[in-house]
Parts: C-alpha cells; structure tokens; sequence
C-alpha cells in the first residue's frame, strides 16, 4: 500500500522527525523544505489554535497544498500559565533558542522550592486545512518544571519537563516512551483516529 502524503508546516527537523516516528509507515510527511516553501511563516496568533491555523492556511494559499501544522505552548501554573504562546521565543529575540528559553523559564521559578508548586502542562494543537475547512486536535500532558535540565534526547523544553506519574524528564526517555505520553503524540493519535476512515 503506498503511504498517504501529509504536508506539515515546520522547519524544525525535531519536530518532524517526532510527527514522522508517531505517524508511522501509513503516512509520507513532507515538511516545508520538501515542497519547496523556505518563508518564515509570522505566528502572530493569540492563541495556540491562531498560530497552527495561520501555518497550515499559508501553506495551502500559497502552494495548493492541505496541510496540517501544529503549535505547542507551556502553560506554568505559578508563572500565570507562561510562556504559554511565546514558548518557542519565550527568551525574546526571532526564537527557537532552547537553552535560553530553558534558562529564563528556570531562573523565573528559582524561587519556588516545592515540586508541587511547579505544575505545568503542555499543550499541542494540530491544525489541518480540508479544502477551505480547517479542524482542530489537541494533546496535553500534565507535569511538573525540574529544578535543572536532566537528559539528552528530545528538544525543546524536554530537559526540564517532568510528565505526572514519572520520575524523568521527556529528554531521559527515548522516542517511543516520549511520543506514547505526550502531547504532541496524543494531539497526532486523534488526528490519526479522524484520518483512518478517509
């Protein structure tokens, strides 16, 4: 059977590479660089939902394509729910900078000395463009800031964020741990569950 093709809307290799892993061998997903788009696409959103929207819906303006893009935000309880929709440039500057992004949000709780009182969730939202029509699947996992960055694997955030029920960060698990709890994995299986009849 040859695998379905799905366009998402990132240049982050990580992200794709972790969306490529969840979807399996059903799925042929090509990033921006593979169909030719090398636009900074402005996530100028409020909300998480606005930002994947604005990606998927340039993609299909402007090369034809349906598309499915995410965005992803962590929301810290004691920080008001920060960064929230500035997570990728939660350190300021044009973003993607995980290591400051990582210093600022610890320096931020350095303070709070009770793990208790450093609950924070993830929260992902896919987005997919159906012609003109767009749908919406979110993931979330609940968890808690580590006091230091613990790990290898992963990107992001994932050193310091410890998911409810266990004792290490996303970044000490490997691929298939991560992706079956999290919520970038829980957002893709409800995509997944939509597809499947189509």
């Amino acid at each position: 059977m040859t695998p379905r093709t799905l366009v998402f809307a990132t240049n982050n290799d990580h992200k794709l590479s972790e969306i490529r892993d969840i979807l399996g061998d059903s799925y042929r997903v090509l990033g921006l660089k593979d169909i030719g788009c090398t636009d900074e696409i402005v996530e100028d959103g409020a909300t998480l939902h606005e930002n994947a929207a604005i990606k998927a819906r340039y993609v299909r303006d402007r090369f034809g394509y349906d598309c499915m893009a995410d965005d992803t935000g962590l929301l810290v309880d004691a920080l008001g729910g920060e960064p929230g929709v500035h997570t990728a440039r939660y350190a300021g500057g044009d973003g993607h900078d995980s290591a400051a992004n990582m210093t600022l949000l610890l320096r931020n709780l350095d303070h709070i000395d009770d793990m208790e009182k450093r609950s924070a969730r993830f929260m992902t939202v896919i987005a997919i463009t159906e012609g003109d029509d767009i749908r919406y699947f979110e993931g979330k996992v609940e968890g808690h800031i580590a006091f230091a960055p613990r790990g290898s694997h992963g990107f992001g955030y994932d050193p310091v964020f410890i998911p409810d029920g266990m004792q290490t960060t996303f970044a000490e698990m490997d691929a298939d741990e991560k992706n079956s709890i999290s919520h970038r994995g829980n957002a893709v299986r409800k995509l997944l569950a939509y597809l499947a009849p189509l």
